[in-house]
């Protein structure tokens, strides 16, 4: 065997071609070597012990133990520092200049000739070509120019923007809707701008998770609400209510763990205190039965849910036990529904699904021989609606059961990829006065830029690493939307591929221009005329749809219900925008009137708290410009809620129209 790294440490070579007689550990025996003021092992008699520390220092023809010999500021292997006799070895850096870790010895590889340590290669071959539990993934190593950008800085923006800085201990312990929207708005526009960040340094899906990162930053400043545990609802949460990532339910406070799935508070109900649970998540991870959206057999924690594949009994504690005193006491629990995102297979989507009692529990073996823990919850009538429409749209989707109310099954004749069908449940209207659909912007003629624009050579789509393509450099150097379609950033303008541009259909540049991305639905509301709304839950920052019509080059008319007008007064979004780029207002009047012809963006409704902002998008060609009205969501939208934005004021006219909002910061009043 070679000693150590490849060479002595007193400097002489190795002779490697002596053949050494290898013995089984158990058949050696221990050699303890001699101080050098006494006796040699070459002599008859016993040689007493001396103890030597894994740091040294280390008498003549001893080997250094590895792992703890690490290498020094020099790259070298470090020495022992030598003791004067007035000298104490610091004991906090094990005789080394600088202070050492604690690194488990299992992490450490086999030492190699060049004295770096062994590692096991990708595919988990350590000789055999065979490891136990199949190959694994590569690891992704960041590339070794990259800087960590200090993301603290943005953070810090968004709260005080957002006032949060300004939070009191009291919103903090018990929050209201306000407070919750404000800190999952600032949690999601945190997380996607550091996904915005990281993608072009470290490559789409390198596993950095943004989520765990923005909400551990956020808690840490304490920017959490309602942290103090209840039974029963939560201030500010509805039933109903969609989450894309487990964190932002903690950090709104409605299921307090990151990972497990029941969450318990101790109850002093008699002299002693007892566990009662106040919420559980099921989202797959075991047997659970969902039922028919009333009922859900909720199977216990633990024991079956090991890594290394070995299966154990549940033991009735913690969570378990926390339930079960709960069958008992016949308090309320918290139940969220996990479901796949099928716009990502690897997420989920986690629904509110509101109040449940336990009416029963039992002990039965599951599929593997272990003895789980069952419980039996029923839904607390009177309650809005939440998982149950969920599954109400799979049956419209799959045909078992037809919609209600349904007028047209497609409004838009197939000029959009995905049907928008015409629905009224209310009266007996069928349907808005006569228009033309048009799925897109229609220009007499395009606005001039000031210089030709190049378009991108980008034959596979633009990547967010591409430093050379035109149109990121346009967008201030970063891509402005997500592989999954999401805007990373509120901006003034955003800049898309044009005509001239090389770059496919599905480009992630031209993610306004394929029409609507999930399946939307006309219908009408009980009091403001028609409305839209989706089929399908909608991440914060989605596309929906541009507001489509034609551009009107004189102004418009007075009486058109169907105007958009970006020269109008609207609320501002100030937190939201990124006024970093030099476009702080619109630069031109852009006017579109879809009266006779438009999309589905003609039937949003106003909202004074809207759940859709618009954005300027441009797309670029030679030197033309074409403006168009795009329309994103604000934060997480649920299936089958109305779509809303802000139609602003218009100073020149004064006439106002009662607003039927019904939201919270209603104005009473839009223009």
């Amino acid at each position: 065997m070679e000693q150590g790294f490849g060479s002595d440490p007193s400097g002489s070579t190795i002779d490697k071609t002596r053949v050494l007689d290898v013995k089984p550990l158990r058949c050696l025996s221990p050699v303890f070597p001699s101080a050098s003021e006494m006796s040699s092992i070459m002599t008859p008699q016993p040689s007493p012990f001396v103890c030597i520390t894994p740091t040294g220092p280390f008498p003549a023809g001893v080997t250094p133990i590895f792992p703890f010999l690490t290498p020094d500021e020099s790259g070298r292997m470090g020495e022992s520092s030598q003791q004067t006799p007035n000298q104490v070895p610091n004991q906090g850096t094990f005789g080394f200049g600088q202070p050492i870790s604690p690194i488990p010895v299992n992490s450490f590889g086999n030492p190699t000739a060049n004295g770096n340590s062994g590692h096991v290669n990708n595919a988990g071959d350590t000789g055999s070509g065979k490891k136990k539990g199949g190959p694994k993934k590569p690891r992704k190593v960041p590339p070794e120019n990259v800087v960590e950008v200090d993301v603290e800085p943005l953070l810090n923006q968004l709260l005080m923007s957002f006032k949060l800085v300004e939070l009191d201990q009291a919103k903090k312990a018990d929050g209201d809707k306000e407070v919750v929207r404000r800190i999952l708005l600032v949690f999601d526009l945190f997380r996607r701008r550091m996904t915005q960040i990281d993608e072009p340094r470290y490559g789409a899906g390198s596993g950095r998770r943004p989520d765990l990162k923005a909400s551990k930053m956020m808690m840490t400043k304490g920017m959490r609400t309602n942290q103090t545990k209840r039974i029963g609802n939560v201030p500010g949460i509805e039933v109903g209510d969609i989450f894309f990532f487990r964190m932002e339910l903690c950090v709104v406070g409605l299921h307090a763990p990151t990972m497990s799935g029941i969450d318990y508070m101790s109850v002093k109900l008699t002299k002693d205190e007892e566990p009662l649970a106040v919420s559980i998540v099921s989202s797959g991870g075991y047997d659970d039965d969902g039922g028919d959206g009333d009922l859900l057999i909720y199977t216990g924690q633990g024991g079956v849910q090991r890594k290394d594949g070995q299966m154990f009994d549940q033991k009735l504690e913690k969570g378990n036990l926390a339930l079960e005193k709960s069958v008992h006491r016949a308090n309320d629990v918290r139940v969220i529904r996990g479901v796949k995102d099928v716009a990502n297979p690897t997420g989920k989507i986690y629904i509110f699904d509101g109040l449940y009692k336990i009416q029963g529990s039992w002990e039965e073996k599951n599929k593997s021989g272990c003895n789980v823990f069952k419980y039996k919850l029923l839904r607390v009538p009177g309650q809005p609606e939440a998982f149950k429409v969920w599954k109400s749209i799979q049956q419209w989707r799959d045909g078992v059961v037809s919609r209600v109310g349904v007028i047209l099954p497609d409004l838009t004749s197939g000029a959009e990829s995905q049907a928008v069908c015409l629905v009224n449940d209310v009266d007996d209207e069928k349907g808005p006065a006569y228009f033309t659909y048009i799925p897109s912007l229609k220009y007499s003629k395009p606005f001039l830029t000031p210089r030709p624009s190049l378009g991108c050579q980008c034959l596979g789509g633009c990547q967010p690493d591409d430093t050379n393509c035109p149109c990121i450099q346009r967008n201030q150097g970063l891509l402005p939307y997500s592989s999954l379609g999401v805007l990373m950033t509120y901006k003034n303008l955003i800049h898309e591929c044009g005509s001239a541009c090389s770059c496919p259909p599905n480009c992630r540049n031209r993610m306004s221009q394929g029409g609507p991305k999930v399946r939307m639905e006309v219908f009408k509301t009980k009091n403001k005329g028609w409305g839209l709304r989706s089929w399908d839950p909608i991440r914060g920052g989605c596309f929906i749809c541009e507001y489509a019509g034609e551009v009107s080059d004189l102004g418009y008319d007075r009486d058109d219900n169907y105007i958009f007008d970006a020269t109008r007064i609207y609320e501002p979004l100030e937190p939201v925008h990124d006024y970093s780029d030099e476009s702080r207002k619109v630069p031109f009047p852009l006017v579109i009137s879809a009266k006779n012809g438009g999309n589905i963006g003609r039937f949003m409704n106003h909202s004074c708290s809207p759940n859709v902002y618009w954005q300027l998008v441009v797309r670029e060609s030679n030197n033309e410009a074409y403006y168009h009205i795009a329309f994103f969501a604000i934060r997480h939208i649920p299936p089958l809620q109305e779509l809303t934005f802000d139609y602003g004021m218009d100073k020149a006219d004064h006439r106002r129209k009662k607003c039927l909002c019904g939201s919270f910061k209603c104005r009473g009043y839009f223009y």
